[in-house]
């Protein structure tokens, strides 16, 4: 990515977790549940110090914390709590998974955890994939998505993207050029050059290549995409090449998405903010006022309400 990765949660320091685990069950015993309480500790802690409270909770009280908590809770403030309480990998297995099952696939959600991550976060995806499903991610993947779609995803999904390393300038231009022929430059796209080179350039070589495409195109290989290419296709090497250039920016167009229009799009919203939040959380909520002249805090508080909202503004930081 190009720009320094800001989190808004980073863990506490003089971090306890017997401590917290202690407020945790006292926060869920007797009569009520001091939501506040859970709220105040889950979204300042890092994932590995909430996994240290939750082994801290089944070593002193024979329990399971993540079994509490869902007992306690309810509706999208547990799905809150439940997603930071999960290892980031499992939890993006899981919403995987969750979008291949069933009826019809959530083709918004692949696109989302798939091309937007670094190879090193696909290789732990997959691999996790693997271990809690006992079937391969490409595999699964392959029987509910097809065409030029199903082989972009095969390939990130496979580790074909090179390991990332200084760009080369010479073939940044080679490259472009390729691109440029593969599409403005012909009658008809061939949608398998823009996924070879999409799919198998290392970041900081495809920001090259982008950057010589605007010198050959007079526009940006995002205006080529968007007017050469169509369907899932289109959305999936557009977010590849915003994240390339400004992953701050695509989460935070995808967030506004999810809080516009018809009803909230409240699985996005806390996956994006769940899994985010220790890496460019920071980042993005300023993106999200730049782009949008409103800050993603008041956008989320008048989407949701409750604990959820609390939840999720914790998450978020101050404005």
């Amino acid at each position: 990515m190009a720009y320094q990765r800001a989190p808004t949660v980073v863990g506490v320091p003089n971090f306890n977790a017997v401590e917290d685990a202690a407020a945790l069950r006292a926060a869920m015993k007797g009569f009520g549940t001091d939501e506040q309480a859970i709220i105040d500790i889950l979204t300042t802690r890092s994932n590995m110090q909430r996994q240290a409270i939750s082994q801290a909770f089944t070593r002193e009280y024979g329990r399971d914390l993540i079994e509490d908590l869902k007992s306690e809770l309810g509706g999208h403030f547990e799905d809150v709590i439940v997603a930071l309480m999960t290892p980031p990998e499992e939890y993006l297995c899981q919403e995987l998974h969750r979008c291949m099952e069933g009826m019809g696939t959530d083709e918004d959600t692949l696109v989302e955890i798939l091309c937007t991550r670094t190879k090193p976060e696909i290789a732990a995806i997959v691999d996790t994939y693997e271990r809690l499903y006992d079937r391969p991610l490409a595999e699964h993947m392959c029987s509910e998505t097809s065409g030029d779609f199903r082989r972009l995803l095969t390939l990130i999904v496979v580790g074909a993207r090179a390991d990332e390393a200084p760009a080369d300038p010479e073939r940044a231009r080679e490259l472009a050029q390729e691109l440029y022929d593969a599409g403005e430059a012909k009658w008809g796209t061939d949608e398998e050059v823009f996924n070879r080179i999409l799919a198998h350039e290392s970041f900081a070589q495809l920001r090259q290549i982008f950057e010589e495409y605007k010198n050959i195109a007079g526009r940006t290989v995002e205006q080529a995409i968007k007017a050469e290419i169509d369907g899932e296709l289109k959305d999936a090497l557009s977010a590849i090449v915003e994240c390339v250039e400004d992953a701050a920016g695509w989460f935070a167009r995808r967030l506004r998405r999810a809080v516009q229009g018809a009803g909230t799009d409240d699985r996005a919203l806390v996956r994006i903010l769940a899994t985010r939040a220790e890496v460019d959380l920071d980042n993005v909520k300023l993106e999200y006022e730049k782009l949008f002249d409103k800050t993603l805090q008041s956008d989320i508080s008048g989407e949701t309400s409750g604990d959820y909202k609390r939840a999720l503004v914790a998450l978020i930081g101050p404005a």
